[in-house]
């Protein structure tokens, strides 16, 4: 039986929850299902991202293939980083070294991307402010 980690989607109409399960691969999306891992709602801001880590290990561990969307969120979580490192052969300290590296360097990246964020909102602003300056000293 081939396994695979999939989202199953959930919630009312335009306001969807997912799911993520281990299920057969040939059942339906929203079928039957060996066991719920996890859940995602894309909708909240930031993005909801619950996973029981153990046993994402565990499906992984035993042949359980991930779909795009939810290898996607794997890599997000750096689930993904810590199954290839335990598969290299690290003790369990360097794998909690690199995890953390890992987070610190994540974390830098979006602080950069929200600073770049804030200072292109403010040059808009002031170049809304500018043109409007302009339309006033034209109509004098």
């Amino acid at each position: 039986m081939a396994v695979r980690l999939r989202l199953r989607r959930m919630g009312k109409k335009k306001q969807p929850i997912y799911k993520i399960v281990a299920a057969d691969a040939r059942s339906p999306r929203d079928g039957k299902y060996l066991e719920s891992i996890g859940l995602y709602n894309p909708k909240t801001e930031p993005l909801t991202l619950e996973l029981n880590e153990l046993r994402v290990m565990y499906w992984l561990g035993v042949g359980a293939q991930p779909t795009e969307t939810v290898k996607s969120l794997l890599r997000q979580k750096g689930i993904t980083l810590k199954q290839e490192l335990q598969r290299r052969g690290f003790s369990e300290e360097r794998v909690n070294e690199e995890l953390d590296k890992w987070q610190k360097s994540k974390d830098a990246k979006v602080l950069r991307k929200s600073s770049l964020l804030k200072g292109k909102k403010k040059q808009t602003v002031s170049s809304e402010e500018k043109g409007a300056a302009s339309e006033v000293k034209s109509e004098e």
